[in-house]
């Protein structure tokens, strides 16, 4: 299982995901991003081509290090600071009210405790900060969204840690974010089960 989690697993992930909508994607939601900026769940860094250059300083938390050459190779070719911390998102390490932004792009399918996770988001972000997210999670289709359940166990495994059926808007909400925008779409080319997503902006409460 570690050769597949640690080595396959990732590369086929960063294939994948590398894909032309995939990209399409990311530069939507991250056009607007500026200032101080926290992503969670790095992953390989397919972020990091899109940030603009309005950014100042990205800090990013992700508990793994996959492909970490590949990461080495994106982050010294941006123009801004970047410091990426191994540990989880569920107890970020810094201080109230910190980031302009903070990012969530395909994480939060995968963190354990998403809503405490999303708790620290709301903790770290400034009063006038914005929570950015892109998740695949349930289907709006109930046929769908029953698959989604009989197979998330085994999703589980397969997908290391990753959760085909859960709310992403709930999972926000629950943890005192307030949802400013929701796309809820089929992201073209997946399979139905994988492919319902949630795009959106959130801010604090307060």
């Amino acid at each position: 299982m570690g050769l597949y989690r640690y080595h396959i697993f990732p590369r086929l992930m960063n294939w994948v995901m590398a894909g032309k909508e995939f990209r399409r994607l990311r530069m939507e939601l991250l056009a607007q991003v500026h200032g101080e900026v926290l992503e969670l769940g790095i992953g390989t860094g397919l972020n990091l081509p899109h940030y603009p250059k309005t950014v100042t300083q990205l800090h990013a938390v992700d508990p793994a290090n996959p492909l970490p050459k590949i990461v080495t190779e994106r982050t010294t070719s941006q123009s801004f600071p970047i410091r990426i911390q191994h540990v989880t998102a569920e107890s970020l390490p810094y201080d109230d009210r910190s980031f302009d932004f903070a990012v969530s792009t395909w994480t939060l399918c995968t963190i354990p405790d998403a809503v405490k996770a999303l708790r620290e988001v709301g903790r770290v972000l400034k009063p006038d900060g914005m929570f950015l997210f892109l998740e695949h999670g349930r289907s709006e289709d109930e046929s769908v969204a029953a698959w989604q359940d009989r197979l998330n166990p085994i999703q589980h495994i397969i997908g290391c840690g990753c959760n085909l059926n859960r709310r992403i808007d709930q999972l926000i909400i629950q943890a005192g974010l307030k949802i400013m925008t929701l796309d809820r779409f089929h992201m073209q080319r997946l399979p139905r089960l994988a492919g319902a997503m949630y795009k959106g902006q959130a801010t604090r409460l307060d």
